[in-house]
């Protein structure tokens, strides 16, 4: 969000091709190997699809019943952008010995091969393929080979393209019997929204999953694991299973556990539905300036635009408030005091809001933490103010390509953050109010980037909100995602999604309140928010930003995702009849815009 009112910094930036081994290769097929010999099996799981994408992992892609080389079911893929729509899984192989990988193909520019083999990787393409086509090549593990990973994919701008009956034909790996159930199950520190666990070790498992209420939530290494993002004064139960190479054990024996009731995450006097607003407070743009008296009380909470830092990697936070030569009807300090003490006393909540496009801040030091905490400090105790909001926009908050796991970062800029954070809700208290407004490109496009990725080669910003986000769920009131200015996202439906109707906000919301895996990795899940601290962040206005809203589209996304009506082609995975609200950018484009967005509102709930 920005002094202009159109930010638009996912449409300045695209992710970097995602960089593999594989190269565009001559067309032909490698010669392939005599008959296969009697003790050669199929090694690749799934390979009809005919189990969805179960032991896939894929970018970008669903099956379809139509069309199909065989079975009842396909892989349909379709490249976008810099993503060319990978699937791929891993296969438990010999060392030093010879396999065939083959699939049927269709479409332009569809891609099979294997990496990891240990000796020369190899794949095999068509130009192009109007029927079913296939696709083979041969290759030969290295001497201490024991995993590779086939692959198919599809290339830039090229469609959508199809798969089946993919196999790797070659001597099969004894994987011996899967572990025993583990045992000793205990719930230890239980909070409002996690329960931990752990368990005895179990001999011959290399790993762990955890079962809530029947459904498998996480994989582990371990012998302890925290399931989190679970609701307040709610009982569940949880059992974990034992893994290796054969397979899962038996489920261990079922433990229970109640959450805590928590506070809400911060700020618990907040009205069931919120309607949340930033108020241009330190500048004029086309909207005009906005005196804090003259906010109606239909907003809940006003955000005020925005507190900036003296250099990028200071810290140091300032709020400026507009000056008389820019604004002529700006307050004096003591009126603009005074209306701040008046909206709290009718129960409203004031915060500043740190970043904005212009306002880049990189927490690259200690030193810079601790100057972030006590400038920001100053501001609230100056002001009055009942919290803060985080609005880090383009380059404040970037991963390190070492940092891939979002639930224990090691880039410094998200680890000061996370710390200066956490600093400021311990000393406040719990009626400390923490929100967020990144952009859909630090979020929900985690689902299938993170980081610069696994080869390398992707924007180091993309998802990089979520270990901040993941961190801070028990202290973080409300996340308003921007869901404006932004590019086509894949939604868990893996289809994209784009601005310009109910069903972009339907589907970026469902993905906050489901939770999703990262990056496609179904062991890395990013667990679901509670629905009240979610609220929908949207322009409004046609001059606040791209990808406004007509107010019966704001209608429809909000019925279909409170009570599961009038909901468009995405299917969402649940009804939150408790989502929090609504965000804007912002109060002064509603009042432009003859408050449209806030009268619609106030109609919808009340």
């Amino acid at each position: 969000m920005d002094r202009t009112g159109r930010t638009g910094p996912f449409s300045r930036r695209r992710l970097i091709a995602v960089c593999t081994a594989t190269a565009l290769a001559v067309p032909g097929l490698a010669a392939l190997s005599s008959t296969a010999r009697a003790a050669d099996a199929d090694l690749a799981r799934n390979g009809g699809f005919e189990s969805g994408l179960d032991g896939w992992t894929c970018t970008a892609g669903s099956t379809v019943t139509s069309p199909v080389r065989s079975g009842s079911s396909a892989l349909k893929a379709t490249p976008a952008g810099s993503d060319y729509a990978q699937c791929s899984q891993t296969v438990t192989v010999k060392p030093d010995a010879q396999y065939t990988l083959s699939g049927y193909v269709r479409g332009s520019y569809v891609y099979l091969g294997a990496t990891g083999t240990g000796t020369t990787d190899v794949s095999t393409w068509t130009q192009s393929a109007a029927d079913w086509q296939k696709l083979a090549t041969t290759f030969r593990t290295g001497p201490s080979t024991t995993k590779v990973t086939i692959y198919t994919h599809g290339w830039y701008g090229t469609g959508t393209y199809y798969a089946d009956d993919v196999s790797l034909v070659g001597p099969g790996v004894d994987a011996g019997q899967p572990p025993a159930a583990p045992t000793g199950l205990t719930v230890g520190t239980v909070s409002s929204s996690s329960v931990a666990l752990s368990w005895s070790a179990v001999a011959g498992a290399t790993g762990y999953a955890v079962y809530r209420d029947g459904a498998k939530v996480q994989t582990v290494t371990g012998t302890s694991a925290t399931v989190s993002g679970l609701t307040p004064s709610t009982a569940y139960s949880f059992q974990v299973a034992a893994t290796n190479d054969a397979g899962e054990s038996a489920k261990s024996s079922t433990v229970t556990a109640t959450t805590s009731a928590g506070s809400g995450g911060g700020s618990s006097d907040l009205p069931p539905h919120a309607l949340v607003g930033y108020l241009h407070a330190s500048f004029a743009n086309g909207a005009g300036y906005t005196r804090m008296a003259d906010v109606p009380d239909s907003w809940d909470v006003i955000d005020l635009a925005f507190g900036e830092p003296t250099s990028v990697t200071s810290g140091d936070i300032r709020f400026n408030r507009c000056p008389a030569t820019e604004c002529p009807t700006v307050e004096s300090d003591a009126d603009f005091k005074a209306a701040i003490k008046a909206k709290q006393a009718a129960g409203k909540k004031v915060l500043i809001s740190i970043g904005g496009q212009n306002g880049q801040v990189q927490l690259t030091t200690t030193a810079a933490r601790d100057t972030f905490v006590s400038s920001v400090s100053k501001i609230i105790d100056t002001y009055g103010l009942d919290g803060l909001d985080i609005d880090f926009e383009g380059h404040s908050l970037s991963l390190d390509a070492s940092d891939t796991d979002f639930k224990h970062p090691t880039t410094p800029v998200v680890v000061n953050l996370i710390s200066a954070l956490k600093t400021l809700k311990a000393k406040y208290g719990s009626k400390f109010v923490l929100s967020m407004a990144p952009e859909t490109f630090f979020v929900q496009l985690g689902y299938q980037y993170y980081g610069t990725g696994k080869w390398g080669g992707q924007d180091p910003r993309a998802g990089a909100y979520l270990p901040v986000i993941h961190a801070l769920r028990d202290d973080l009131t409300l996340l308003h995602v921007q869901d404006y200015n932004s590019g086509p996202i894949m939604g868990l439906d893996n289809q994209y999604h784009s601005m310009g109707g109910a069903d972009f906000h339907i589907a970026m919301t469902d993905m906050l309140l489901t939770g999703f895996p990262v990056a496609g990795d179904a062991n890395n899940v990013f667990p679901p928010l509670r629905p009240d601290q979610i609220a929908i962040g949207m322009p409004a206005s046609t001059n606040a930003g791209n990808g406004y809203v007509a107010p019966a589209e704001v209608t429809k996304a909000l019925d279909c995702l409170t009570k599961k009506t009038n909901c468009g082609s995405y299917a969402t995975h649940g009804t939150w009849p408790g989502l929090r609200g609504l965000m804007t950018w912002s109060v002064n484009w509603d009042r432009f815009g003859s408050w449209e967005f806030s009268t619609n509102f106030g109609r919808y709930f009340g």
